[in-house]
């Protein structure tokens, strides 16, 4: 695909992240577009011009019934043949914070292949912190080197901002735990900032995730959530001590994931 990828950006409903979303898609070369659900979900062929999808961070319906559930429940109604339709012809899909918790409720990450269920069921959960409160800080994560995902490649540890109160990943069967990690679809970890270790407590690990997971992907790397907020790094000024770093970037790191996502949909 040559020129600039074109990608749908969903906003509306209490999702407030389209302004950074786009800027970041744009930055990286693509054609980003800011699509409210109920335009989409009035014509979900719209879908289909498009080559990537974005699921923002925010509030989306409140937050009602646990974060991202009723969003996922009218996509998952409304918009759920072409949203298969998009994957089976090699979309790609990234969905961060609020984004990441409806995509696990959608099903669409980690989507092991399951022939007891339909591709669109949940086969993880995100809850409520384990310290109880919301965060809103910076972490660590580290990205997974064998790990398929198409947006972390050649990536290796990043500063990230977190802002969630159910950001906590749990995996109610350990055999699917187990074959997460073996299909790779384990993307990034919060690490202990200090010694580069997977973070198994707060703050570190400032949800309790299992495994320390701050993000997954699906066996194919096309689709991609995580927790932290990569479109909220993209200047070196947005870290909190970018004047303490020493040699100066032009960019925020967290613009590379855009960058990758872009180069592998213009190699085709």
């Amino acid at each position: 695909m040559s020129g600039r990828p074109r990608i749908l950006v969903i906003t509306g409903y209490g999702l407030n992240c389209e302004a950074e979303s786009c800027h970041a898609w744009a930055r990286a070369g693509a054609a980003p577009e800011a699509v409210h659900l109920s335009d989409l979900l009035a014509d979900p062929s719209r879908l289909d011009a498009f080559a990537g999808l974005m699921f923002i961070g925010g509030f989306s319906f409140g937050d009602h019934m646990t974060s991202g559930h009723v969003m996922a429940v009218r996509l998952r109604h409304r918009l759920g043949p072409h949203l298969e339709r998009f994957l089976d012809r090699g979309g790609l899909a990234l969905g961060v914070c609020n984004g990441f918790q409806i995509m696990v409720k959608l099903g669409l990450v980690p989507g092991l292949p399951d022939p007891r269920a339909s591709r669109l069921s949940p086969q993880v959960a995100l809850m409520a912190n384990d310290c109880g409160a919301f965060q809103n800080r910076w972490v660590r994560v580290r990205f997974e080197p064998d790990s398929p995902c198409v947006f972390t490649r050649g990536l290796d540890t990043m500063p990230l901002p977190v802002r969630h109160g159910e950001g906590k990943l749990f995996v109610p069967r350990k055999a699917v735990l187990e074959a997460i990690e073996a299909a790779g679809c384990v993307a990034c970890r919060y690490i202990d900032p200090e010694t580069g270790a997977p973070a198994d407590r707060f703050p570190a690990n400032p949800n309790g995730s299992v495994h320390a997971i701050a993000g997954l992907c699906d066996p194919t790397g096309r689709v991609f959530g995580l927790m932290p907020h990569p479109e909220a790094y993209l200047y070196p000024e947005n870290h909190p001590t970018w004047d303490f770093e020493g040699s100066p970037r032009d960019e925020g790191e967290g613009l590379a994931l855009f960058r990758n996502a872009v180069e592998f949909l213009r190699a085709g």
